[in-house]
């Protein structure tokens, strides 16, 4: 038990000091930085090049680490985070998610894809204290943790500059007007956080022993539930929710065995914002209003599509593009098509409701594993597992997020991200049902009335009528008493709620719709694939469906589809440059964000929105 009291020690510190870096960045600006994790994965990987290729003396590879990572964090401030100061917070999240993929993959095309060793610059297993061994680099990382963390504490509460952070995070239209420099305010901000992940990258690899340029992602989303826990905009609760997180995590692998590790991790998120979401030490904000929805109504009017349009633009899709495209080309075409579903569901809940919601895989993947167990495990046909498929993933879903909706701002977008998480990590431990890790196999195509669906282009034009079948659904929604009530609540939830109009059930409604089309995205995905295993519902799939939404226009079921069409078109288009493929994927993001952030199908505004 004391060797894993020593496990959990040595993350947790790790944690702390992603977690510091990410509560920083959110406290100054209100933007969650997702390439928190790349610019980790970047300083580990730098690390290694110095220490190992070039034999430079640890101490002075980690002053470099911190420079250089220092400069990418003010280059992600500059370019991508900046600009969007006066646009909704999404578009700024959005835009640190392009910025994540552009480093994780010029990293990998740089150095290389491969986990290698770490070097062993300092012992790992000198010490111990009766049957459990530590290392000096435990001890030093401790001590190193300590000392950054107080001279932070220092810097904060003394220097000028600390000053100038501090009032920022408390008012930056107020810190403005009292002539302090915001831009360059926020600027060193992410210069310090940055070079924080950069310092943990080295000993994080120390610790395992190896590195990867691919292992950013899970270790930032680790430090940010740790600053969740801890209060975001809390420096002193980032590094106690990252010891929190640390212990609780190595105890409860210890108990139950490591798969069940994002089950403890992203379930200890969800209990913390649902029963205190301003974390240990901080307090939720007494304005409730949603930072990263980006409804983008103030910014800009939806452009008006007639029915007619979309009626001849699915029946010249419906045919000329089987005439026109090889197999693969539909085979794509299926996808954007599944993705086009769901996200034309969303816009119910982002763009009416006003509510953003990121943990989507977990509805998709709830439909995907219906459909796949009822056809596969008890030979059910399609049409009743994909309606059930539908109905589970909506019924499993409200009920999971049903405690979420007295929250406001942007807890209930991160506890979603939590619940979808968790349903993900269910499911990979439920193995008697799921076959777990091992995945689901020999999905059968689907079958109608005696038609069976075999090709790609038979199977295009099926999920076109179910793309068509769910935009009349939704645009009828919308356009409905209903959907009147939801576009209040999204509008000015404060005066819906003075009308009388239950905001709270509205919101767990639309969001149970948009649950049961995302289950049937997921079925249709599932069979298509004929094959899924938990890997394929990961926050990147979250991620894209958040995008996709985004790009479109939140509150444009017509721009979902044209979202998933570029998004998931493009870097299929960009296969001609297979090497840079996703580098290019994730400047056209950015491009896209930077000067469109209202969406594509969203008529520009002269009224700028205030971040």
């Amino acid at each position: 038990m004391v060797d894993t009291l020593i496990a959990g020690l040595v993350h947790g510190n790790a944690y702390a000091l992603i977690a510091v870096g990410i509560t920083l960045i959110f406290g100054v600006s209100n933007v969650i930085n997702f390439a928190h994790g790349a610019i980790f994965a970047f300083g580990s990987v730098l690390g290694w090049w110095l220490i190992a290729q070039h034999g430079v003396p640890w101490w002075a590879a980690l002053g470099v680490v911190v420079a250089a990572t220092a400069l990418v964090g003010v280059a992600i401030d500059v370019l991508a985070v900046r600009p969007l100061r006066r646009a909704p917070a999404i578009a700024a999240l959005l835009a640190t998610v392009a910025v994540g993929l552009i480093i994780e993959n010029v990293v990998a095309l740089v150095f290389g894809p491969d986990t290698r060793p770490f070097p062993q610059i300092l012992p790992t297993n000198n010490f111990q204290v009766g049957r459990v061994r530590f290392g000096t680099s435990d001890v030093v990382m401790f001590a190193l943790t300590l000392t950054v963390m107080a001279g932070l504490w220092a810097f904060l509460r003394y220097s000028r500059h600390g000053l100038a952070i501090r009032a920022t995070a408390q008012d930056p239209d107020a810190a403005a007007q009292m002539g302090i420099s915001v831009g360059r305010v926020q600027s060193l901000a992410f210069a310090i956080a940055a070079g924080l992940g950069g310092l943990a990258g080295i000993f994080v690899g120390l610790y395992n022993s190896n590195i990867s340029p691919t292992s950013g992602g899970i270790v930032g989303m680790t430090g940010f539930v740790a600053a969740a826990i801890g209060g975001l905009g809390s420096i002193p609760g980032a590094v106690l929710g990252g010891f929190v997180l640390g212990l609780v995590e190595a105890f409860g692998v210890y108990w139950f065995g490591d798969g069940c590790r994002d089950l403890i991790t992203f379930g200890l998120l969800v209990i913390f914002l649902v029963l205190r979401p301003g974390g240990l030490l901080a307090r939720p904000p007494a304005i409730e209003s949603e930072p990263m929805t980006g409804t983008f109504l103030g910014a800009g009017r939806e452009l008006r599509v007639r029915p007619w349009h979309a009626v001849v633009a699915f029946a010249v899709a419906g045919v000329v593009i089987p005439l026109l495209a090889d197999d693969y080309g539909i085979s794509v075409g299926t996808q954007i098509l599944a993705y086009a579903i769901i996200a034309v569901s969303m816009t119910l809940v982002a763009g009416s409701a006003g509510q953003l919601v990121i943990g989507q895989a977990g509805p998709i993947a709830i439909g995907a594993y219906t459909s796949a167990v009822l056809t596969v495990s008890h030979g059910w046909a399609f049409l009743p597992a994909i309606a059930a498929a539908g109905l589970v993933a909506a019924v499993v879903s409200s009920v999971l997020a049903a405690p979420l909706w007295r929250l406001g701002g942007h807890y209930v977008a991160i506890a979603t991200l939590g619940i979808g998480i968790v349903t993900v990590a269910i499911i990979r431990n439920w193995e008697p049902v799921t076959r777990g890790s091992y995945g689901i196999f020999g999905i059968p195509a689907p079958s109608l009335f005696g038609y069976e669906f075999t090709t790609h282009t038979q199977f295009f034009r099926l999920e076109l009528v179910v793309l068509a079948i769910v935009l009349a659904v939704i645009v009828g929604v919308q356009r409905s008493r209903l959907g009147i009530a939801i576009r209040a609540i999204g509008a000015d939830e404060v005066a819906a709620r003075s009308a009388g109009v239950p905001a709270r059930d509205y919101k767990a409604l639309a969001f149970a719709v948009a649950a049961f089309f995302s289950g049937i995205g997921g079925a249709l995905l599932a069979h298509q694939y004929s094959y899924i295993d938990p890997t394929v519902f990961n926050l990147p799939m979250s991620l894209l469906v958040v995008t996709i939404l985004v790009l479109g226009g939140t509150a444009s079921p017509y721009g979902a589809v044209l979202g998933a069409v570029v998004l998931i078109g493009v870097p299929e288009a960009l296969r001609l440059a297979p090497t840079w493929r996703i580098v290019l994927y994730g400047l056209v993001l950015l491009l896209v964000v930077r000067f469109r952030p209202q969406g594509i199908l969203v008529r520009r505004d002269r009224v700028p929105v205030n971040a």
